[in-house]
């Protein structure tokens, strides 16, 4: 009798991720006494390094702390994946299931959840864990933390995995994928994915699904994920009749594989080594590594490994004509493989079971409503001219509200054409009007105080030939960039108005003539330096400035626009791009 080629290897992959789910990742950090970053750094060394979790478990009960609510709650799911690490499952279920039902704690919950259906699973209480499975879907709606959203979701896809439920399984691999929270990476989701697709057959060795999770695992940093999803591609090659690149990829494993020390992969790799072997016709190695696989399993044990190795064996015995050692490891492997087979229908009898008393329950919840339906008719009825009258009321207020809603957008409306009337419809900047009133304030507050101020006047050099040359739509363009370029230079206390044209204002408020050279000095060099290109070439753009000093000139604004202006020209008359100001001499005006 063969074994049937087609019979997809469940087991390595489902126990590969259960454990993954114990070797769920922490923050690593140096001890503290502060209990919080202490347990932080203990959830983080489970699996990295086991014993020196164990003593930061002793320590902490030894010394006993004071712990807030959380921090015991933690503790607790601590010394529940511990029992459970030790195969204490009767203790763990109980510390899981009170940290679920109190703790108050989604995240916690979520990750207590996900170890006991592991727990109920490798204990092949399937239907308790089909149950609990059933709870946590039925109460995704309410998880709003994105961490136990993200877990639930995973679980809940190795769970109708283990099911054989592959269509769901993979819906909820590709939920949690996209419910990824920060902090965490795709290699459980895609890893999850990828289990569904071989429990259903539906994976080669060339599917990109399979090389993607392997390359996330990986960069993740996630060695027994990365083994998992290895040792499927190794066992895809044995079925699609490729024994030496299944060989050539177990050696390549071989030395991260004992490092782990990983009891599942382990046996896995041995049993994939001998059936490679036996494929290649190498009988003797393939015997020896059979035998090693069987060596490794508990007397008693039901595996679907070890079934494997018995099959290796017996047709190596059949082979060499050894028909007595043939007839018992046939024996043998019959006995595993009906375990095997009784388990697999054993999950199948629990999932339909469950989902029978969920569509009772559904059944009689319905009825229930049914009721309840009609028990709120009865009151809806009675309660009819009640509401007819609040409906008048209801009218009222809505045509109240669409009154005050009007003069709400009509003054809005008003702000709006207010703040359009100011500003200069082309740059944003204070128009011509606005910029001479807000100018003369500011300056009436400074002569009251005796503060200075300095007037900038400033045009652009040879603009009309910019308009000329490349058209009107590009002038204003270099109008907008010289603005936003010169507001980068003055400070928001400084009133930019544009006075016409190419011609802008700036009032450099609380500011000596010394001060108001240097920025416009600043000004200029802004707008000489900015890019602007055109048809393909650049475009030459600077600025002849003019300032006045209330120093010199006084606070009324009339006269240090005619001083500004005075000052402006000088600048072109001396070849533009440039800067010149008012100076006082003898007591009378002159220009420099």
């Amino acid at each position: 009798m063969t074994r049937p080629s087609s019979r997809v290897r469940a087991w390595p992959i489902w126990a590969g991720l259960a454990w993954c789910l114990l070797a769920q990742a922490g923050h690593a950090g140096a001890p503290a006494l502060d209990p919080g970053p202490f347990l932080e750094q203990a959830e983080g060394l489970r699996t990295r390094d086991h014993p020196q979790f164990v003593a930061m478990l002793t320590r902490i009960h030894r010394e006993a702390p004071p712990l807030t609510p959380a921090q015991q709650w933690q503790l607790r799911y601590l010394d529940a994946w511990e029992a459970m690490f030790e195969g204490d499952y009767a203790s763990s279920e109980t510390r899981l299931r009170e940290i679920i039902e109190h703790s108050g704690n989604d995240v916690l919950a979520a990750k207590a959840s996900g170890l006991l259906l592991n727990n109920l699973a490798l204990n092949r209480r399937y239907e308790d864990a089909f149950t609990l499975a059933n709870s946590q879907a039925s109460g995704l709606v309410r998880i709003k933390d994105p961490q136990a959203r993200f877990l639930l979701l995973s679980d809940l896809s190795q769970m109708l995995n283990l099911a054989g439920q592959t269509d769901l399984a993979i819906q909820y691999a590709r939920m949690a994928e996209q419910a990824m929270p920060p902090g965490e990476d795709l290699c459980r989701p895609f890893s999850r994915e990828v289990a569904a697709l071989y429990n259903g057959k539906r994976l080669t060795s060339a599917s990109p699904e399979l090389q993607r999770a392997i390359s996330v695992c990986e960069v993740a940093g996630q060695p027994v994920f990365t083994h998992t999803m290895r040792l499927v591609l190794v066992s895809l090659y044995l079925e699609e009749g490729k024994p030496s690149s299944a060989l050539a990829l177990l050696d390549r494993l071989s030395a991260g594989i004992r490092a782990s020390e990983y009891y599942p992969h382990i046996l896995s790799a041995k049993v994939q080594r001998a059936q490679a072997l036996a494929a290649l016709g190498r009988d003797k190695d393939a015997r020896a590594a059979a035998l090693a696989a069987a060596a490794m399993v508990k007397p008693g044990s039901i595996d679907e490994l070890l079934a494997e190795a018995y099959e290796v064996l017996y047709r190596i015995a059949k082979r060499q004509g050894n028909d007595a050692a043939a007839l018992a490891y046939y024996e043998k492997y019959v006995v595993q493989d009906k375990g095997y087979l009784d388990d697999i229908s054993a999950r199948t009898l629990a999932y339909e079971v469950v989902q029978q008393h969920t569509l009772a329950q559904k059944l009689e919840t319905e009825r229930l409503s049914k009721q309840n339906n009609i028990l709120r008719l009865q009151q809806a009825l009675d309660t009819k001219a009640v509401e007819t009258s609040r409906l008048y009321i209801v009218l009222l207020l809505l045509g109240l509200a669409s009154i005050v809603l009007w003069l709400f957008r009509l003054k809005r409306s008003q702000l709006r054409f207010k703040k359009l009337s100011r500003q200069d419809s082309l740059t944003g900047i204070l128009n011509h009007q606005h910029f001479v009133g807000q100018a003369g304030r500011a300056l009436q507050t400074l002569e009251r105080r005796v503060g200075h101020a300095c007037l900038v006047v400033f045009d652009l050099d040879h603009f009309k030939r910019v308009n000329d040359t490349h058209g009107h739509a590009m002038g204003d363009e270099v109008l907008k960039r010289a603005v936003a370029v010169c507001q980068q230079q003055l400070r928001p206390s400084d009133v930019f108005g544009r006075l016409g044209g190419e011609e802008f204002g700036i009032l450099l408020h609380e500011c000596s003539r010394h001060q108001g050279m240097e920025i416009a000095n600043r000004v200029r060099a802004a707008i000489a330096e900015m890019p602007i290109r055109g048809d393909d070439c650049a475009i030459a753009v600077s600025a002849s400035v003019g300032l006045a000093s209330t120093d010199t000139s006084g606070y009324e604004l009339q006269r240090l626009c005619k001083e500004a202006d005075a000052a402006l020209y000088r600048a072109k008359r001396a070849g533009r791009n440039c800067v010149m100001g008012d100076i006082e001499i003898d007591g009378a005006m002159a220009r420099a």
